[in-house]
């Protein structure tokens, strides 16, 4: 089960199996006091949510308008922005279970770190999530709303891409490290580290994903040479990789991740 892919490189060779896309988009109050508690069912844009909250009155997911993907996908991912972040505004959710069994999570209990979660790994649905806003002035938020699309109009990309290809380490900025190490607008087949902003590998036509794979080694290899900085995904690769190239993609360097293949 997937949203809408964002931050997913799926092999060339597709995936085995059935994929399912969430499209429950529904959005419900639940109580009206200082702010409002809202159940949103995970196939919600986050983008759109972000936006229209923000237009109501409602602050605390203004930080999100402009991240592709869903509301899911932003949860298992912990997805943030500008000092915001999910986990921030998250209470709970209603989620699906490996043995098919409905169940209500505390955020407490959702591990959610940077740019992770409990999600990572389990094969669990999540089906709503109840987060709270807080009442504030609606032309405030506009005006917050306005100065992140600049800031992403500046600083990111326009071309197709599967978001931020690595997470920042402690301390620095991924972006920062593979710019320092030459890579910026470096470029194989129709895959290209973005000139924009070199956290991004952007596809400039008919890029494959073993280009962006290749990239990625590349990436890794030169940062930890120049640096000595392991550089840790936050995109997932998934689908019928060749487990070599896989192996080699994202492990390496101090970092031993596992791919799960979806489903």
């Amino acid at each position: 089960v997937m949203g809408r892919g964002t931050n997913l490189l799926v092999a060339d060779e597709g995936m085995r199996g059935i994929v399912i896309e969430n499209r429950c988009r529904g959005v419900r109050s639940l109580t009206k006091e200082k702010g409002l508690l809202l159940r949103v069912q995970t196939g919600s844009s986050l983008s759109s949510l972000a936006r229209r909250t923000a237009k109501e009155g409602l602050g605390g997911l203004e930080w999100a308008v402009g991240i592709p993907g869903t509301v899911g996908g932003a949860i298992v991912n912990n997805a943030g922005a500008y000092g915001g972040s999910i986990a921030q505004r998250l209470q709970r959710v209603t989620l699906l279970d490996s043995q098919g069994g409905l169940r209500r999570m505390a955020v407490s209990e959702l591990r959610l770190g940077y740019r992770t979660s409990r999600f990572k790994g389990e094969s669990s649905v999540i089906l709503s999530a109840d987060f709270a806003l807080q009442a504030e002035s609606a032309d405030l938020l506009s005006e917050r709303v306005a100065s992140y699309e600049r800031e992403r109009r500046k600083s990111q990309p326009k071309e197709p891409s599967a978001g931020s290809v690595f997470k920042n380490p402690e301390g620095d900025y991924a972006g920062r490290l593979i710019e320092e190490a030459g890579l910026k607008g470096h470029r194989i087949g129709e895959a290209q580290i973005s000139p924009l902003h070199a956290n991004y590998i952007v596809n400039l036509g008919q890029a494959q994903a073993r280009d962006v794979a290749a990239l990625i080694r590349l990436v890794r290899e030169r940062v930890w040479q120049k640096h000595g900085t392991p550089l840790e995904l936050e995109i997932e690769l998934v689908g019928d990789w060749e487990p070599e190239e896989l192996a080699a993609t994202i492990g390496g360097f101090g970092q031993d991740k596992e791919c799960r293949n979806h489903p």
